[in-house]
């Protein structure tokens, strides 16, 4: 479009019209028309063409891989992280420049999410093994899954709703707080019913972990078997004797760092928005019954957890930066 308008301007002149009518025709200032004229007249049609710029700095031409390269590096010693004032001056850029670069690609510094990798060796047949039991459970068998939520605070502290300046209502809590001491949370799901049997203990040793799966199989027929899908916490290994003594009970255990895959940590999630979020306790006693009170509520109207992910992988970390800008 530069190039057709410059050309009409030129076979203006070239008509003998004046400069402030050809201004006007073509809807710009007369110095415009002045300036290609006279650069036709020296130059002739290269006059016409673009000038050589300089462009943007060369530092800033590789700006967004040096960005990716250094954020991918520890921060400078003292800083728990790389922020854009770090960077400029590590970068020799501007402040602005850095911004450009993280807006344009999508990275945040400030935001954070945590990941766990499995490498244990027997990954695919432990994961296949719990999968297997979700999707395709055997028949008339019964498949629970175990754990335990331990060192819940039963924490003592005023809560309400106050008025913020802009005149809208949000929950708020005294910044002090007591602290009247921890329960622990046994918690089996059954993953075909939904239904969740807990039970809070003042401790987390295999005692209590042997006297809760007692409780949790004695509401089964011992013709019936059960298959507990469990995490490598110690108190859950090397209970060999209990599990003579209950043939029909059988362990799975999750890969090492993949209790992911236990449903009842879904649960867990569950539970601590709803029932712990900003929940105030006097006592243990008054927690315990909180939780149990909670349960009892949730198993009225519980549903099974449809497991969807059917492919899971164990050593693998990819969209990482270092995979990013290779």
């Amino acid at each position: 479009m530069q190039v057709i308008e410059r050309a009409r301007i030129i076979l203006l002149c070239n008509e003998g019209k004046p400069v402030n009518e050809i201004a006007k025709l073509m809807h710009t200032y007369p110095n415009k028309i002045i300036e290609w004229r006279d650069r036709y007249q020296s130059g002739g049609l290269a006059g016409l063409d673009d000038r050589p710029r300089s462009g943007k700095p060369k530092e800033y031409i590789d700006l967004p891989a040096r960005v990716l390269k250094t954020i991918s590096t520890p921060a400078p010693k003292g800083y728990g992280r790389w922020d854009a004032t770090l960077l400029s001056a590590e970068l020799g850029c501007s402040q602005d420049a850095v911004w450009r670069v993280l807006k344009k690609g999508g990275i945040s510094l400030i935001r954070k999410r945590s990941w766990c990798i499995s490498t244990d060796q027997e990954f695919v047949p432990k994961a296949a093994d719990i999968v297997g039991l979700y999707l395709d459970p055997p028949m008339k068998d019964i498949v629970i899954c175990v754990d335990e939520k331990p060192s819940i605070q039963a924490l003592e502290r005023k809560t309400g709703y106050i008025q913020t300046r802009d005149g809208k209502l949000q929950r708020a809590y005294k910044s002090t707080y007591k602290r009247n001491g921890t329960l622990n949370l046994f918690a089996a799901l059954n993953v075909a019913t939904g239904n969740v049997k807990a039970k809070t203990t003042k401790y987390k040793t295999r005692e209590d972990f042997i006297e809760y799966m007692d409780e949790m199989v004695a509401e089964y027929d011992k013709d019936q078997d059960i298959h507990v899908i469990l995490d490598n916490y110690a108190t859950h290994k090397k209970n060999e004797s209990w599990l003579a003594s209950n043939p029909n009970v059988h362990f799975h255990f999750t890969p090492t760092s993949a209790s992911w895959l236990n449903q009842v940590e879904i649960w867990f999630g569950i539970f601590s928005r709803k029932s712990l979020d900003g929940s105030s306790h006097v006592s243990t006693e008054a927690l315990s019954e909180q939780i149990l009170a909670y349960v009892n509520n949730y198993n009225t109207a519980c549903k099974p957890f449809t497991w969807r992910k059917r492919e899971v992988h164990g050593a693998q970390l990819k969209n990482n930066i270092v995979n990013l800008r290779n």
